[in-house]
């Protein structure tokens, strides 16, 4: 059980969200992975929240998501729909019929090289040949650590990337991985296209038994559910998945939060325009019925439009990346939701779902943005301050919700996330009695600096901040996105210092956009006046994340 974390359920609906997942639960495990010393910051996100503690058949401890996802057949590869860590091969071998056996054996998927050292690393077949596996989490919730040598880890390449289950490192529940056998991933013939063929899925008395009963499992062994965050393809027939089961949860699970995040991938070609009208009927669609059963929507894309017209993919001076590679598009989505969601993800204070959804939301607009700058422009001795002065009045923020410039867009509240940043750098570093060149550089602590400079440039919108030490793991299988411009921990090492450098996340009903980064992450959330919003997001030893929400149009 959580112990008192305000657990989460997690919903992958979609192949794309599925890359967008594969790298959140990596950067999740590497988190969990960071062994505790004097250097390390203290660890201010609680990972309850997300995972949930088992035990196997042979009475091992397992720390898993606490997932549910779908996706269609053929989309596996080769990770089996039941995992591996409940595996019990004594069991498999186990036949009750005596007659005469005929066995049909198809030949196992081969497995990304990448993944090879994953069952050795993780995973123990004893002489016996029982499936045991070694502890994950301690009695805090935390992995324990064997002082066994693990082999270097391969980067995989991008040509030996085909589904998500390429790069996935972390082991599921049985009951997480839902398959919808009806329709392919593969091949031109039974695709899930349209919206309504999403939605009929879950009118079938057998795939919606199957959701719910998972729903109940993982629901009925929380203390405390704060609610469900929905990761929902939109160009697809999964936006007609994601509405349904946003409605049901709705429906049975009345006063919890729904956040969906509604997963584009990177641009389209014009050269498929019946494929291009697919996507933006399935893309209007599901906006609408999710706005209609959730908490907060925000749709999240590299592409710089959701409408026919297509527009190039955002650009982050500091961060190369092909727009192209769905493993590439996602890896930077997945590292803006890590800041995004801190709020809610807290161990101590954290704000709820249900209660940042309220703050963000407006006269029924639940519609929210966010916007990022990749990476925080904090250089080698600058403090905190400084890099905020040099910003000026400009906002740095890149949008990626796909709604275009926000400039002139007002914003009446905003949940903002600053997180990597050592302490030393929190507050000003000038000796005593050098005249102060800002405000920002009286304050006596990194909150006041960053609610001030938020005070500063949006007199007038509601903020709601928060200053981590933790930064964001970004380990392999995530890719090389980030300049040789930048160290390790993400620090600008040369050349003009700009607003390229930050990862703003955003979610607003109308307004401004949030940043995150690698290891620090500035996360805003902010609704606002009447368009969809944006967010940016920043990869980097800080990152500033913000939220915001619009609604474009009248209804």
């Amino acid at each position: 059980m959580a112990g008192g974390a305000r657990e989460v359920l997690t919903l992958q609906l979609g192949h794309f969200a599925g890359f967008v997942g594969a790298h959140w639960w990596n950067q999740q495990d590497a988190a969990l992975g960071c062994p505790t010393d004097a250097e390390e910051p203290p660890r201010e996100l609680c990972p309850d929240v997300l995972y949930r503690t088992g035990r196997t058949l042979h009475g091992q401890e397992t720390y898993t998501p606490r997932l549910i996802f779908m996706d269609l057949k053929g989309s596996l590869s080769s990770l089996k729909q039941e995992g591996g860590l409940y595996r019990d091969k004594q069991l498999d071998a186990a036949v009750a019929w005596e007659g005469k056996l005929t066995t049909h054996k198809e030949e196992p998927y081969p497995k990304n090289p990448y993944l090879q050292d994953l069952p050795s690393a993780e995973e123990m077949l004893s002489s016996d040949g029982v499936w045991r596996v070694k502890s994950a989490p301690s009695s805090k919730g935390l992995p324990s650590h064997t002082t066994a040598i693990t082999p270097k880890r391969l980067i995989p390449t991008e040509g030996s990337i085909r589904v998500w289950s390429d790069f996935l490192r972390v082991h599921l529940h049985p009951r997480s991985i839902c398959m919808i056998h009806k329709y392919n991933h593969d091949g031109e013939a039974g695709r899930l296209e349209a919206f309504g063929q999403g939605e009929n899925v879950l009118k079938e008395p057998g795939y919606l038994e199957e959701l719910e009963d998972r729903l109940h499992f993982y629901t009925e062994e929380c203390d405390y559910l704060q609610g469900f965050q929905i990761l929902c393809d939109l160009h697809d027939g999964f936006s007609g998945v994601g509405a349904k089961t946003a409605e049901l949860l709705q429906d049975e699970y009345s006063g919890r939060g729904i956040i969906a995040w509604g997963l584009l991938p990177g641009p389209y070609s014009l050269q498929e325009p019946q494929k291009n009208i697919y996507r933006l009927l399935n893309t209007a669609f599901g906006l609408v019925h999710l706005t209609a059963h959730s908490s907060l929507v925000c749709p999240l894309s590299l592409s710089g439009s959701l409408g026919l017209r297509s527009e190039p993919p955002v650009c982050f001076p500091h961060l190369h990346y092909d727009a192209t590679l769905p493993f590439h598009c996602s890896a930077i989505l997945a590292t803006a939701l890590d800041t995004v969601t801190v709020p809610y993800r807290l161990r101590s204070s954290p704000v709820s779902m249900v209660h940042l959804a309220d703050m963000l939301s407006f006269s029924g607009r639940k519609v929210v943005t966010v916007g990022a700058t990749i990476p925080f422009p904090l250089t080698l001795g600058q403090s905190l301050p400084d890099t905020l002065v040099q910003l000026g009045g400009a906002t740095p923020w890149t949008p990626l919700s796909a709604c275009g410039d926000l400039a002139g867009i007002r914003c009446f509240a905003q949940s903002v996330v600053l997180r990597g940043i050592d302490r030393a750098c929190h507050t000003s570093q000038l000796t005593p009695g050098t005249p102060l060149p800002s405000p920002l550089h009286a304050c006596a602590t990194g909150k006041e600096v960053l609610a001030q400079y938020l005070q500063q440039q949006q007199p007038r919108v509601l903020s709601s901040s928060h200053l981590l030490l933790t930064p964001c793991k970004v380990v392999p299988p995530y890719p090389h996105l980030f300049s040789s411009s930048l160290s390790k921990q993400g620090l600008i090492l040369d050349g003009p210092r700009t607003g390229a450098g930050l990862i703003f996340l955003s979610l607003h009903s109308s307004g401004e956009h949030p940043c995150v980064r690698d290891p620090l992450f500035l996360f805003i959330l902010a609704p606002g006046s009447r368009r969809l919003g944006q967010e940016t997001l920043q990869t980097r030893p800080a990152a500033l994340g913000q939220l915001h929400g619009h609604w474009s149009g009248t209804g």
